[in-house]
């Protein structure tokens, strides 16, 4: 995949140039402009069972838009929330993405869902990782800036589930409280993940869960 990223890490937004005869998957929804030669072909991913698993489980859309260049072209994309984008290549090692991170891929990648863990029931960022296997590249968005963190074999990171985009399969994980309820409800902090290398794991500078924590108690209230 040939793009180029600007205006990160607050507004990133993704240029991608196609060559002749090739196409991106695409989040319904994300894209902000395309040249003339460049054509849309909106359906579930995989099929109808496989795009209704993704969408209800995986919370991404239903529906994926794939971009194909006969002739070559231009195609620009962004992402819903502000924040950064990442160029993340797919070698054959899966990569976890954290449900609502992935945003386009090209043609040889596959994005499926796994189920998280258990426990990952209870964090409220979302149930579901997505799977991303195969060859190619693909665009992970997030929400404020993206650090990456590379863990050596046995090292061990505390995460907070909101800040997580995506990991390498390598890593292992467990969500658990921060502390006993108590701690949990009342020092402003929810559900952590404990991870475990070796392996690559990028978090987000911001939660989008924390941000309408924030938010949906100042809205004003419905009066009927």
């Amino acid at each position: 995949m040939d793009v180029d990223i600007r205006y990160g890490p607050s507004f990133a937004m993704a240029v991608i140039n196609l060559p002749p005869g090739s196409e991106v998957k695409a989040e319904a929804g994300a894209m902000t402009t395309m040249s003339g030669g460049v054509e849309i072909e909106t359906k579930a991913q995989g099929g109808l069972l496989k795009g209704l698993k993704r969408s209800v489980l995986g919370g991404e859309s239903f529906f994926i838009n794939t971009f194909r260049a006969p002739s070559g072209g231009e195609l620009a994309l962004t992402p819903t929330l502000p924040g950064d984008l990442i160029h993340l290549p797919v070698t054959g090692s899966p990569v976890l993405v954290q449900s609502g991170s992935w945003m386009a891929s090209d043609a040889g990648v596959d994005v499926d869902t796994t189920w998280g863990g258990g426990r990952t029931f209870f964090s409220g960022e979302g149930l579901f990782l997505l799977r991303c296997t195969g060859s190619g590249d693909m665009l992970v968005s997030s929400y404020g800036a993206i650090e990456r963190r590379s863990l050596a074999a046995g090292e061990v990171l505390k995460v907070d589930t909101g800040h997580i985009v995506a990991f390498t399969e390598s890593i292992r994980y467990e969500v658990a409280k921060v502390g006993g309820w108590k701690s949990t409800l009342l020092s402003g902090e929810g559900l952590v993940a404990t991870l475990t290398g070796p392996g690559d794991l990028w978090i987000q500078t911001r939660s989008p869960s924390d941000f309408l924590g924030w938010l949906i108690p100042k809205l004003p209230a419905n009066r009927d």
